[in-house]
Formats: C-alpha cells, sequence, structure tokens
C-alpha cells in the first residue's frame, strides 16, 4: 500500500469532511420549520422515526454522522458492524473473530447498548473502557430511590429475578456505581451482564433508559484487545474495529430498530449474522431491511451460522448462497460475500489452539466450561477427561474442528482483508457519506432557493395545492388497500388450492405404501403364492416371524418418511416462489396507484418553477418469504422415544416418522399384537398417516394466513408513511420560503445570499468528493489479491 498516496487521500477527505460541517452550520441557523412535529403527527412517533435530512432532528443526525466518519479518518479506522437476530450466533461469532471470549452468551438478549471491540496489538487480555458512565450512574441512583418503597413480589412477577438480576439489585440498593476500565474478560462479563439487566430491569420500573446519551459512537463501550488471527502481523496504516450493535426489537425495546439503522449508516462495512435454521423468519427479516437500507454506501457481507445443523436434506452452500443473494437480500450482497459457518465450531477450535499453543495444554475442563463443549464437539460425546491428556491428538481435533467449521474463508477474505487495507475501508466509508449529504444538501437548498423566487401567490397556491394532494394521498391509501387486500385473498386462494392438490398427493402415495399387495411385497411374500393366513382378518397383516415384522415395519416407516419429506421440498420451494411474486405484484400496485399523485405534485412545482425529487419508497414486506423450515417445524412435536424401545438404525427411522405424525410414542408395539404370531394393524396406522397429513396441511394454511396479513399491513403502513413524510418536507420547505417572503426585502436578500453560498460550497463538495472516490476505488483495485 502506498502510504503516501493514503495519507494524502486522508487529509483531502478530513478537508472535505470540515467543509461539509461548516456547511451544516449554516444550515442550521437558517429559519425552518420544525419538520419533527410533521414526523410524529404523520407517524404517532417521535422516537422511533428516522428524522428528514433538514430538520432539527436531522441535521443532528447528519452533524454527528459527519463528525463520526472525521474520527474514523482521523484513526484510519475501519469499523465492520456485525448485526444479527437474538439467538442468532452473535456474540459466538465475534468470539470465534477475536480469537477468544470477550463477550458472554446468555439465552437473552445481550447487546443492549453497541461495543466497539478494538484490535489492539499486544493487548493480550482485553480491557473494557466506559468513560461515558456518568448517564448509568444517574439511572442507577433513581432506580435505587424507585426500589426503596417497591413490592419485590411485584417485581418477581415482572421480571425473571435469577442470580444475576439479584446481584444487579443488591448492587443499585447499595449504591455501587459502574467503574470506567474493567480489566479481564470474567469482569467485562459482568459489566456487560449488568448494563443489559438494567435495561429489562428500568423496563419493569418504568424508569428510562438513557439510550440517547449513547447514540454517539465516542460514548460506547470499548473493549480492546489483540485477535488472534492478527497476531504477529503488520501494523499497517490503520485500525480494524468490530461494532457489537443491537438487534432489533432486542430485549422488548422497539426504539432500537433505529439505533441500529443509525449505527449501520455510521460503520465502514457491515456483516450481517444469519441463523441457518430461521433464514426466513420475520426477525431475521427486519435485519436484512436494516442492511439493506445501508447497502447503497456500504459493503455488506453475511455469515450463515448454525450451518453444522446441516441435513442430508438442506440445501448445500452454493444453495444457500444463491438464496441469501437473490430471494432474501434482492442482490444487495453477492454471492461472494456470503459464508456459511458454525461460530461455535469455530469459537471452540480456535480458542483451543490458541491455548495449546500459549500453554501447552487446555484448562481444567471443570473450571472453564467452554473446554467440555469443545471437547464433546471435537473427541466426540463419548470423550473422557484422560482424552484431553493426549495433546497432539488434541491439537489436531482442533485443527478438524476448525476446518469444519467453515471459518478459515470469511476470516482470509474477510478480516485480513479488512485489517489490511483498514485505512481504505474508513477512507471509502468518508467518500460514500459525503457524497450523500452533498446530494441531499444541494437538493434542499435548491428547493428553499426557488421559493425565494417565484412569486408571492405561486407560493401560497402550492401550499394549498399540497395540502390536497396529502389529502387525495389518504383516500387513495384506502382504496389502494382494498386493490391490494383483494390481491392477497386471490394469491391465498390459490395456495389454498395448491396445498389442497399437494394433501390429497401425498395421501394418495402413503395409500400406495398401504396397499396389501404392496404391504406382501414389502414383507417378502413371493408373488403368485397363496396368503390367505397373512390377510386373514381385514386391515391387520399376520406374520410368524418377529423379525420380519419389525422389518416390514420399518419398510413402511422409511417409505412414507420419503413422501413426506419430498412434500416439504415440494411445499417449500412453491411457496417461496409464489410469495415472491406476490410482493412484487404488490410494490407494482403501489406504485402505480401513487404514480399520478407523484405526477401531478412534479407538474404543478415545475410550472411554479420548482425542481423537486420524489421517489417512492421501497415496499418491504420480506416477512411474505415464508418460513418453510419454521412451518414445518411447528407442524412436528420434537420429543424423544420413550425409554424401552429400541435403538440403532431402525429406532432413529421410528423417531422421525413419529415427529411427522406429531406422535412420539408410536412404535411398532402399537400394532403389532404378540400371540403365537404377529399381528400388525395396518389399517390403524394408515388412518393416523392421514389424519396428521390433515392437521399438518392446515396448520400451514393457519400460519401463512397470519403470517402474511401481519406482513403487508407493517409493509403498506411504512410505505404511506414515509410517502406522506416526503410531501410533508415539500410543503413545509415551502412554509419556510412563504414565511421569509412575508419579512422585509433585507431578510429576504440575505437569505438568498447565504443558501447561493450553501449552494456553491455543497457543489464543490459533491465534485471534489467524486475525485477522491475514483481515486479511492483506484487504489482498492490495486490492493486486492
Amino acid at each position: 500500500m502506498h502510504t503516501q498516496t493514503i495519507f494524502e487521500l486522508s487529509q483531502e477527505a478530513e478537508r472535505l469532511l470540515q467543509l461539509s460541517l461548516q456547511n451544516l452550520e449554516s444550515l442550521s441557523a437558517m429559519p425552518a420549520a420544525m419538520l419533527d412535529n410533521a414526523t410524529s403527527a404523520l407517524t404517532g412517533e417521535t422516537s422511533n422515526v428516522l428524522p428528514l435530512h433538514f430538520s432539527a432532528r436531522g441535521l443532528e443526525a447528519q452533524q454527528s454522522m459527519l463528525n463520526n466518519e472525521l474520527r474514523k479518518i482521523t484513526r484510519l479506522e475501519m469499523v465492520l458492524a456485525i448485526v444479527g437476530t437474538m439467538k442468532a450466533g452473535k456474540s459466538t461469532t465475534i468470539n470465534a473473530i477475536v480469537g477468544t471470549e470477550v463477550l458472554p452468551n446468555r439465552n437473552r438478549p445481550m447487546t443492549a447498548l453497541p461495543t466497539l471491540i478494538r484490535h489492539t496489538p499486544g493487548q493480550k487480555e482485553p480491557v473494557l473502557h466506559f468513560s461515558h458512565v456518568a448517564p448509568i450512574d444517574t439511572l442507577i441512583k433513581q432506580m435505587q430511590k424507585k426500589l426503596a418503597n417497591y413490592d419485590r413480589g411485584k417485581l418477581a412477577q415482572q421480571l425473571e429475578i435469577d442470580k444475576d438480576m439479584n446481584a444487579l439489585l443488591g448492587r443499585i440498593e447499595t449504591g455501587v456505581a459502574f467503574e470506567k476500565h474493567y480489566l479481564g474478560a470474567q469482569p467485562i462479563f459482568n459489566c456487560l451482564k449488568n448494563l443489559n439487566d438494567l435495561v429489562r430491569l428500568s423496563q419493569a420500573l418504568g424508569t428510562d433508559f438513557p439510550f440517547s446519551a449513547y447514540a454517539a459512537i465516542e460514548n460506547i463501550p470499548v473493549i480492546e484487545v489483540e485477535f488472534v488471527h492478527l497476531a504477529g502481523l503488520d501494523g499497517h496504516l490503520g485500525q480494524l474495529t468490530l461494532l457489537d450493535t443491537p438487534g432489533p426489537n432486542e430485549a422488548g425495546q422497539p426504539h432500537l430498530q433505529k439505533m441500529l439503522t443509525e449505527q449501520l449508516a455510521r460503520a465502514s462495512a457491515v456483516l450481517a449474522v444469519m441463523d441457518y435454521t430461521q433464514l426466513k423468519s420475520i426477525s431475521d427479516a427486519e435485519v436484512r431491511l436494516a442492511i439493506s437500507a445501508v447497502s447503497k454506501s456500504v459493503p455488506l457481507y453475511a455469515l450463515v451460522n448454525k450451518f453444522d445443523q446441516k441435513d442430508r436434506n438442506s440445501d448445500d452452500e452454493e444453495q444457500v448462497r444463491a438464496m441469501i443473494s437473490g430471494t432474501l437480500m434482492k442482490g444487495h450482497i453477492s454471492p461472494g460475500q456470503i459464508f456459511p459457518v458454525s461460530s461455535m465450531w469455530g469459537y471452540l477450535a480456535n480458542r483451543a489452539r490458541h491455548e495449546l499453543n500459549q500453554h501447552g495444554k487446555l484448562p481444567d475442563h471443570q473450571e472453564q466450561r467452554w473446554v467440555q463443549d469443545f471437547a464433546e464437539a471435537a473427541l466426540g460425546r463419548r470423550w473422557r477427561t484422560a482424552d484431553l491428556d493426549d495433546i497432539e491428538h488434541v491439537r489436531h481435533s482442533a485443527d478438524l474442528l476448525w476446518e469444519d467449521s467453515l471459518f478459515e474463508q470469511p476470516i482470509r477474505k474477510l478480516i485480513y482483508t479488512a485489517y489490511a487495507n483498514a485505512s481504505l475501508y474508513a477512507l471509502r466509508s468518508a467518500s460514500h457519506k459525503l457524497l450523500n449529504y452533498a446530494q441531499n444538501a444541494r437538493e434542499y437548498l435548491d428547493f428553499r432557493y426557488q421559493g425565494l423566487t417565484v412569486a408571492f401567490d405561486e407560493l401560497e397556491l402550492n401550499i394549498a395545492r399540497l395540502e390536497e394532494d396529502m389529502a387525495l394521498l389518504q383516500s387513495r391509501q384506502v382504496s389502494v388497500s382494498n386493490e391490494v387486500r383483494h390481491e392477497v385473498g386471490q394469491a391465498l386462494a390459490a395456495t389454498d388450492l395448491f396445498i389442497s392438490t399437494q394433501q390429497n398427493d401425498i395421501k394418495l402415495a402413503v395409500a400406495h405404501i398401504f396397499n396389501p399387495d404392496n404391504l406382501l411385497d414389502l414383507a417378502g411374500f413371493k408373488p403368485h403364492t397363496l396368503h390367505a393366513e397373512a390377510l386373514a382378518t381385514p386391515g391387520h397383516l399376520v406374520l410368524d416371524d418377529e423379525g420380519q415384522a419389525q422389518i416390514l415395519l420399518s419398510k413402511i416407516r422409511s417409505s412414507c418418511e420419503m413422501i413426506l419429506l419430498d412434500a416439504q421440498a415440494k411445499i417449500g420451494r412453491e411457496l417461496a416462489l409464489r410469495f415472491d411474486q406476490l410482493e412484487t405484484t404488490l410494490a407494482r400496485s403501489l406504485n402505480d396507484a401513487m404514480r399520478p399523485i407523484e405526477t401531478r405534485i412534479k407538474e404543478e412545482l415545475s410550472h411554479a418553477g420548482f425542481r423537486a425529487r420524489i421517489s417512492f419508497p421501497a415496499f418491504q414486506a420480506n416477512q411474505l418469504n415464508f418460513n418453510t423450515r419454521g412451518l414445518f417445524s411447528d407442524a412436528i412435536a420434537q420429543e424423544s422415544l420413550p425409554a424401552g424401545q429400541g435403538q440403532g438404525t431402525s429406532s432413529a427411522l421410528r423417531d422421525t416418522v413419529s415427529r411427522w405424525l406429531n406422535n412420539p410414542g408410536w412404535g411398532w408395539e402399537d400394532y403389532v399384537m404378540t400371540r403365537t404370531r404377529y399381528v400388525i394393524n395396518v389399517s390403524e396406522l394408515h388412518e393416523k398417516f392421514k389424519q396428521h397429513i390433515d392437521h399438518f396441511c392446515e396448520q400451514i394454511r393457519k400460519a401463512l394466513a397470519a403470517q402474511v396479513d401481519v406482513s403487508v399491513t407493517a409493509g403498506m403502513a411504512t410505505f404511506f408513511a414515509e410517502f406522506s413524510l416526503c410531501l410533508a418536507g415539500l410543503q413545509e420547505s415551502l412554509r419556510d420560503s412563504l414565511a421569509v417572503r412575508q419579512q422585509n426585502e433585507h431578510a429576504t436578500r440575505a437569505l438568498s445570499q447565504l443558501l447561493q453560498q450553501c449552494i456553491t460550497t455543497a457543489t464543490w463538495i459533491q465534485e471534489d468528493t467524486r475525485l477522491l472516490r475514483d481515486d479511492i476505488q483506484t487504489l482498492f483495485a490495486a490492493e486486492q489479491p
């Protein structure tokens, strides 16, 4: 990498960022209406909606964003944001990347506040810095007063009080404050756990947690530690930092969606951690929506965690990459930037290898539980304590587990590259943010300036017409909603017909299995021989040999299992395709319905001399990619076989079909009457299959109807709210201009000059940033292998 070139580019980026901040200061000094009120009026919320670019809150948000980029440029820091739903394995993934356990794992939300994890060469033991601790101390004092007279019994009904929560309550009652520095893994764990439990406790007590105090990235906790994979590598010109972000609605805090969006927008790149077992769930869709929103300004990557749970019927690596890139992410992430992995295996293998290299052996498994997890994953479920004494075998097993985790590829392609090019990532991030700012500023300033040049009565007329257009939008929303409901109804009716057809096909295929001739064939009777005794009783099969009866039931079970597995794959593919098409249809219907309003507004404003950019928000109903795997899991009771039943291959097959039947107690003993001979009640078994096929298909229908209703309603509400907000922004800008025109001529002329100066500055920023971006891209291309 050319150090001098990097230095020159960073100097230019710093100059443009400073210029943009000065430009923002000038904008904030202009008379403007408070668009925040319009935002809350349209959406019914004040804290969970991203502000308009040049409202009071919007100016603050942009100033914070530019200051953040300036900080990263000064440090030449590449910030890789890690985002994922609860239980997707985000903390485990970060631990695997770092190579040691720096974040605790618990079966509850663990990222109430964003946390930075910075690679610091030579810092073997992690240290947490929490300099901005004052708002937390204030919160603790407020809670201390509330708890003094609070009924503990009532609190226990609102909140799960485990030993961690008990310890926190004791800490609050005695007034123990948070420290500014924590050295070592366990003190860091305790600090982060206490922070997350504070969020839960504040909810229960009705006390506001000070999230706004940690909106700025410089105020959040920072963990400094040497990343094992990067140890010994050249320092390069730059820093690599991970940003652990809160998942949407984590800990029941809906405003975290807004915090997540803001944090992602400030990152240099985004790594999404997706759960392989829940790829199409609603919570996963919320993460996809958040990262799609920033895809134009930051590079995106994805780790598909829990890939170790793949079985022979699941999608392979290439199929997973294709599905996420195309169906789920709509092309926002290329297949080459998607990595199926097992974060748990990667973390365990990496930590074991690190311990062996540092100390020549693993710690005592009784003292450190991760060693037990490693032994079970690498040595097998029947491992013994003595196995850990064979160091070479343990080392070899750790290497194999690392290989099986598939983590080597993302480490090399993402982490090594990010570290080696951290300064370039920081520069590219700054250039994208600068271009976005300059474009938005120019459009806003042009519109405001035009408002000073058109006739006074034209301004009043356009404001009144926009009022009419917004009323028209509300009435059109009702009619469009009816059209959308009609489209959804037709799609669900067609889907119901498809499921009914599949239901009949499954029953026909299963009926063939239970056909008497087929059963005799499966039982091993030769054709063209008399079997009157075997079929003496209708619906029963009589056999002389117990082993023969067991083999026959195993064959029936296996045949039915294959029919059901094939049906699962076919239904899943077809429904995913149908609802992907429905989402496209609904988006087109909404755009077609709104097009006349958009055209009318543009023509009216253009006639008056305004150039307005009106763009439709994206209709987001990713939840329509319904969770096939989840539906099947919900339809099948996950229970183990009762004790005393046989084990082995036949037992595994029995367990699979038992789960399909939602009846784990089904075993061949229920249908075989042991006398001198063995009588199998095939009629009863066949009937039970048919009943559960009906039940299974009905569950799919109900789940589909519920998922589609929720996703379409949410998608439409967001679409109309954002479009209304766009029109409200235009209207308020016109009112600002009208208010200025009603002042004296001197004030109007002064504002006109200020607007012209700001427009010129924004134009310079835009042009110079384009040149900077091109130079950065050229250097990036030269650095790629």
